[in-house]
């Protein structure tokens, strides 16, 4: 295997046995040699079930590779063989360097163990010594960030708390090549966001292997993916276009579900009066079933804290950041496609130029679904500041529909110095979002449509003669 190469995988294959009973388990301990004594063939008391079948890549030193696909498609199979857990039946499977794994919740851990006792227990398996487990040990304590739960049993933790221990772990055993699965969806949104800044990090020197049901986070994060399906990899390739042909596999494959079996009514034999008069009462119904129950897109905001962790020069603090209504009142709760304002204020420390402030908000992935600053304005018309004076910027418009799920923002306060832009503070996770309903059907955010109209001009063209 080149020096390059960090994991070769080539024809690999799993098999499983499948009994229909324990009785057949027995059958197949004792019977095909007793029958093999005698002469005999060898009779089969179990069905083959192939997780995985030729199975051939590499990945090179330092690449990002994303897996995707339905539940059962193979992908914790293959992620167990290349850390070893599991033995293939055909192929081989070779990795260079120390490989760190987040697999399945209490993978490697003690439920007896405490939580400081499961340190040492699975730092010893990723093959670190004592002393270095003891070098990395507050380290590691303050990435899980779980407090005195560190010295109870972890049969009493909740899975959050599992995730926050087992990658705490793995973000510091100095490791060549880290896989991940879906793990990670049950760890908080704040958690969350540390995780995959570390990861962003870790890919920079090394070899990353990423499992997750959200392609977009696979296309954010990954260089190339993996798509499985029925354990055959059908395509191998670049992150953008693997996961759109999986998405569009998805797509073609739920409206097959979803069409109806048989038409009773043909569009072409309903009049187009008919046709307006149904489509005005379908959405009447549709804005009073809406306007009588729970099913906007409702989305609760947990106020700013000052405690945030973020980067920068120290010269700016931000002291508050949030949503606000048109007349300046604070909000707790925010319906999207309402006008709304987000609004930083920050105290300058340092003589600042041309300030710019801007703010991002990150699904629970990382991933930036809104981003904007001021920039352009402070280009056109800088704004100057000197130490010990308050600045604010408010950003006004029509707030997006999000899908349900939790959301960060992050803020940021900088400097243009002369086409040098000098991060002064930038501070994650300043405030949450939490989308409790939602309308939107597809994408990473909804826009808020006035309205929606379907036209044949070429038959109203016609009307007209």
């Amino acid at each position: 295997m080149s020096s390059e190469i960090a994991i070769a995988v080539d024809n690999l294959s799993k098999c499983y046995q499948l009994y229909a009973s324990p009785r057949d388990r027995l059958k197949q301990m004792i019977y095909p040699r007793l029958q093999a004594r005698l002469g005999r063939a060898p009779q089969k008391y179990y069905r083959e079930f192939w997780a995985l079948s030729d199975i051939h890549f590499e990945v090179r030193k330092g690449e990002t590779i994303g897996i995707v696909g339905l539940n059962g498609s193979g992908k914790s199979t293959l992620l167990k063989l290349i850390c070893g857990t599991l033995s293939p039946t055909t192929g081989s499977v070779q990795t260079r360097g120390r490989v760190a794994a987040l697999l399945e919740l209490g993978t490697g851990f003690n439920p007896e163990f405490t939580g400081k006792e499961n340190v040492y227990l699975n730092g010893s398996i990723l093959g670190l010594s004592e002393a270095e487990i003891d070098a990395k040990y507050d380290a590691i304590l303050k990435f899980a960030d779980i407090g005195d739960f560190i010295n109870q049993p972890v049969k009493r933790y909740s899975s959050g708390m599992y995730v926050r221990l087992a990658f705490a772990v793995i973000a510091n055993v100095d490791a060549d090549i880290l896989i991940i699965d879906e793990a990670l969806a049950v760890g908080d949104a704040i958690f969350s966001q540390k995780c995959m800044r570390f990861l962003r990090d870790f890919k920079k020197h090394g070899t990353v292997f990423f499992v997750s049901h959200h392609a977009g986070a696979v296309v954010n994060l990954c260089d190339r993916a993996i798509w499985l399906e029925k354990g055959q990899a059908v395509a191998i390739g670049p992150a953008k276009e693997v996961c759109e042909q999986y998405l569009a596999r998805r797509y073609q494959s739920t409206v097959r579900e979803r069409q109806p079996a048989n038409n009773t009514l043909s569009p072409s034999t309903v009049d187009s009066d008919t046709r307006a008069k149904r489509l005005s009462e379908s959405r009447d119904m549709r804005m009073a079933f809406i306007n009588s129950t729970n099913l906007r897109n409702d989305i609760q905001i947990v106020e700013f804290s000052h405690e945030k962790k973020g980067f920068g020069n120290g010269g700016a603090q931000v002291d508050y950041a949030g949503l606000e209504d048109l007349e300046g009142k604070r909000l707790s709760w925010v319906v999207g496609g309402e006008t709304v304002r987000v609004v930083v204020e920050a105290s300058i420390l340092v003589e600042c130029r041309s300030l710019i402030i801007g703010f991002n908000i990150k699904d629970r992935l990382g991933q930036v679904v809104i981003g904007q600053n001021s920039h352009l304005d402070s280009c056109l018309t800088p704004v100057a500041a000197a130490p010990g004076e308050t600045v604010q910027a408010v950003f006004c418009f029509r707030f997006p529909i999000l899908p349900r799920g939790t959301y960060a923002v992050d803020v940021a306060v900088a400097d243009d110095r002369h086409g040098e832009i000098i991060q002064l503070q930038w501070m994650y996770d300043a405030f949450i979002l939490e989308s409790q309903t939602s309308s939107v059907m597809g994408g990473l955010i909804g826009l808020p449509f006035d309205s929606i109209e379907l036209r044949n001009t070429k038959v109203e063209t016609a009307n007209e003669f």
